[in-house]
């Protein structure tokens, strides 16, 4: 495979998320740079968070690991235990099966960049902690639903 050029790489900046959440996703773009290498196992996408932007609504995955590693800027990665300030070079690792929702959030006047790498499995249950969704992803289809399972008709 030839050397990957980023400025070729197609930029997502919309989200799959339903209202209103797609909306609170503004400021955040990625590229799929493993879609681009025409990787199968895991996905590896370059996530850009403009000042005051937010990289998800904290969620936690069944199925996938995760791991990231800010490249450029700073942004604070919030956990249920609280807040850790995220700088250039540092890591953070997400088992699949963990409770802890986690997403990252850019509080500087700066762009922050972070690399995230994460497994691919079959099907995914995507919970997130702060709002009463989750996702369930299976066959590259999305189907939104509130914890208890029941479709997603709104926030309640």
């Amino acid at each position: 495979m030839p050397k990957l050029d980023l400025s070729k790489a197609p930029v997502k900046s919309d989200s799959i998320y339903p209202s209103p959440y797609a909306e609170m996703m503004a400021g955040r773009s990625s590229v799929r740079i493993g879609d681009m290498g025409g990787l199968t196992q895991f996905g590896v996408n370059l996530v850009t968070l403009q000042p005051g932007a937010m990289s998800s609504l904290r969620h936690w995955h069944l199925n996938e690991d995760e791991f990231v590693m800010v490249t450029e800027g700073e942004c604070t990665l919030v956990q249920d235990a609280g807040e850790t300030l995220m700088r250039a070079g540092d890591c953070a690792a997400f088992p699949a099966g963990n409770p802890d929702g986690h997403h990252f959030i850019n509080r500087t006047d700066s762009v922050a960049r972070f690399l995230v790498v994460g497994s691919k499995a079959a099907t995914e249950v995507a919970t997130y902690s702060d709002v009463d969704l989750r996702v369930e992803m299976a066959g590259g289809r999305a189907r939104f639903t509130y914890k208890d399972g029941t479709d997603f008709k709104g926030p309640r």
